[in-house]
């Protein structure tokens, strides 16, 4: 093994225990096919993320796209692999049980958010609602995806700002209690992004590693978590289509300290 250690932040979509879950095992065959120590990083919520990528703190990370142009622009992170089989986009979630069956029957309510610069989740949401239905609401902001959802389950929220990735991983036992009632526009899906520090040729040999996971049965296996179903190789181009939504309205830049 290397004697030279990246840092692969992860975006905390989830709490701390599970992202290490998912990304120990892949962070373990990455090496293996790289030949490099790549040492997980997680955050325990995603201003603090945010925080240390502004900081440039991670080597490599996977984040919301809109992060990465804000990585790009602070510190000129690249876009490497992305899943091919999807595009990303919010949904709104309710209790089952609820009366709400559209955007305007929201008005004035409560809507539970993971974080403010939540892309899915709560920048593509928040905006939609906000220019698109003209909703008035409080939003609250909880930290994770979960928390967001099992606030509606518990009552403290109306709804919730979330994903279908997210969404469709919950406990099925808390899943049966809620349901879409709406959907964002899509855009592409989280990117791998590497800093420019990371030689060019070790960011081709992750990209390739990525690539050569994702052929085998069980590397498919250990990325669907993430979820990446098709990994594929990717670069700014594809994520510059964001600023033409004009998130910036809406995007709560965070303090460094």
């Amino acid at each position: 093994m290397a004697d030279t250690s990246y840092a692969f932040g992860v975006v905390p979509q989830f709490e701390a225990r599970r992202l290490s879950e998912i990304w120990t095992p892949i962070l373990d065959e990455l090496e293996k096919r790289v030949g490099i120590d790549l040492r997980f990083q997680g955050s325990p919520k995603i201003p603090e993320f945010e925080r240390a990528f502004a900081r440039g703190e991670f080597d490599i990370s996977y984040m919301n796209p809109y992060h990465a142009l804000v990585a790009l622009d602070s510190q000129g992170y690249q876009p490497i692999i992305r899943d091919g089989d999807r595009q990303l986009f919010g949904v709104l979630i309710v209790r089952k049980d609820s009366d709400y069956q559209k955007v305007s029957d929201l008005q004035g309510a409560r809507i539970a958010f993971p974080a403010p610069n939540a892309l899915g989740a709560s920048l593509l949401m928040r905006a939609e609602l906000d220019r698109q239905h003209g909703l008035d609401f409080t939003a609250d902001y909880v930290n994770t995806h979960t928390s967001a959802y099992l606030n509606v389950v518990l009552g403290d929220a109306d709804a919730a700002g979330g994903v279908m990735g997210t969404f469709n991983r919950l406990d099925p036992a808390i899943r049966e209690h809620l349901r879409v009632i709406y959907k964002t526009a899509p855009v592409p899906p989280h990117p791998i992004v590497v800093h420019p520090r990371v030689p060019s040729e070790v960011a081709t040999r992750i990209q390739d590693a990525f690539l050569d996971l994702a052929a085998t049965p069980e590397g498919a296996e250990l990325l669907a978590q993430v979820p990446i179903r098709n990994a594929v190789k990717t670069d700014i181009s594809e994520y510059q289509m964001l600023r033409d939504f004009k998130l910036e309205d809406y995007y709560v830049a965070i303090d460094e300290k």
